[in-house]
């Protein structure tokens, strides 16, 4: 169980929606489509308003933290489960669905709930992949509650592969980023991975 090595992609600009739009109608033409119809008339200017709004998105503040004094000999776990998230695929531009599961063991302090949610949104509006969606959520996550023992498990289904090529709508991929304490071939590790399992429990 050891962490990814994805890269990160490089910082981009904003979505030129006139472009984009325009990129869409010859599209349409390309396919056949005639982009002037009723059913079409304003489809490339909707797709390309989708895409600024996908890619320019802004998660909102994710550092807030409360002080957490610990009872002695406390040995807690936090775990936040069930965060559906959308992105889409850089390979073929298609969606991917992920449920993501997030632990970490507080150190000195918690992160509000509701930015578990937002550090996950913020990774995955962009093209991705699953895996670096994973190390940039178990990074953000770790920066975030000051805590080395952070883990993150994706289940995810991709249409890439539901829609096209070998068309196996069932299948699903399992990836996971585990350090520290959830590292290695540790109990709480495996504890994690059977959580975040569809009705899982540890």
């Amino acid at each position: 169980m050891t962490p990814h090595s994805t890269a990160a992609p490089a910082p981009r600009a904003q979505v030129d929606v006139p472009l984009v739009a325009g990129i869409y109608r010859q599209l349409l033409l390309a396919l056949g489509e005639d982009p002037d119809r009723p059913g079409l008339k304003d489809t490339p200017e909707r797709v390309a308003a989708w895409w600024s709004e996908f890619l320019d998105h802004e998660p909102g503040r994710t550092d807030t933290v409360f002080a957490q004094e610990l009872t002695a000999g406390s040995d807690q776990l936090v775990v936040v489960r069930g965060i559906t998230v959308w992105s889409l695929c850089e390979h073929h531009l298609m969606p991917m669905k992920l449920e993501i599961t997030i632990g970490y063991r507080p150190a000195g302090q918690v992160l509000g709930l509701s930015k578990f949610a937002r550090i996950v949104a913020a990774h995955a509006h962009q093209l991705q992949v699953q895996e670096r969606i994973v190390d940039g959520v178990a990074a953000d996550t770790g920066k975030a509650t000051g805590s080395p023992d952070v883990g993150v498990v994706a289940e995810g289904e991709h249409l890439c592969m539901s829609m096209r090529g070998v068309k196996q709508g069932q299948a699903r991929t399992l990836s996971y980023n585990l350090g520290g304490a959830f590292g290695g071939d540790s109990p709480l590790g495996t504890r994690l991975v059977m959580l975040a399992a569809p009705g899982g429990r540890a």
